[in-house]
């Protein structure tokens, strides 16, 4: 899309209003590749003035309730998009085509603002499985495993000649004090 500085449409214009030609000849002979172009000039500075051909600066957002009217206006005037646009204020009549057409596929809600940029992250949840309570084998073996675990490590203290740490002085079993004795 080819963007005309605010002088070569003023010049444009200014030679449509001298009688130069009409829309399609100015066209052609300033190398506009649509006549629209043209006419859309010619209307905006019939209805706001020279002033509107300045492009603007940043991006315009409107609210929903604004696209409601400005479609409900379409709807019920005739006019078409770009009459109704000047009469708005809208830079163009596309951007009052692609309400419509939004209007037309999602009703009302289409027209509410979106949110914008990349989604939050949110950690997802894991399930979370009830706990089975164990039968007496399995809490058994559970407390065989770690009794092997604790009788593991004493064995690793002595070996490395570390104290023991009083709190497992106090739990051993005399079946593991028994077997030390006896591999001695």
């Amino acid at each position: 899309m080819v963007k005309y500085d605010y002088e070569f449409k003023r010049i444009v214009v200014e030679a449509y209003q001298n009688g130069e030609g009409g829309y399609g000849i100015l066209a052609r002979r300033f190398h506009i590749p649509a006549d629209s172009t043209v006419k859309k000039w010619v209307k905006t500075v019939e209805r706001l003035g020279f002033s509107a051909l300045n492009r603007r600066k940043g991006k315009q957002t409107y609210s929903s309730q604004f696209k409601q009217d400005v479609i409900h206006y379409y709807l019920t005037s005739g006019d078409s998009y770009l009459d109704v646009a000047l009469n708005y204020g809208l830079p163009s009549g596309d951007l009052l085509q692609h309400w419509h057409q939004v209007f037309l596929r999602e009703g009302m809600e289409g027209l509410s603002p979106k949110p914008k940029g990349r989604p939050s992250m949110t950690k997802k949840k894991k399930m979370k499985t009830p706990k089975k309570p164990l039968t007496r084998e399995q809490e058994l073996e559970r407390e065989n495993e770690l009794l092997r675990a604790e009788l593991a490590f004493i064995k690793k203290l002595r070996a490395l000649g570390m104290t023991i740490p009083d709190r497992l002085k106090n739990e051993t079993h005399e079946s593991s004090t028994n077997s030390e004795k006896s591999s001695d």
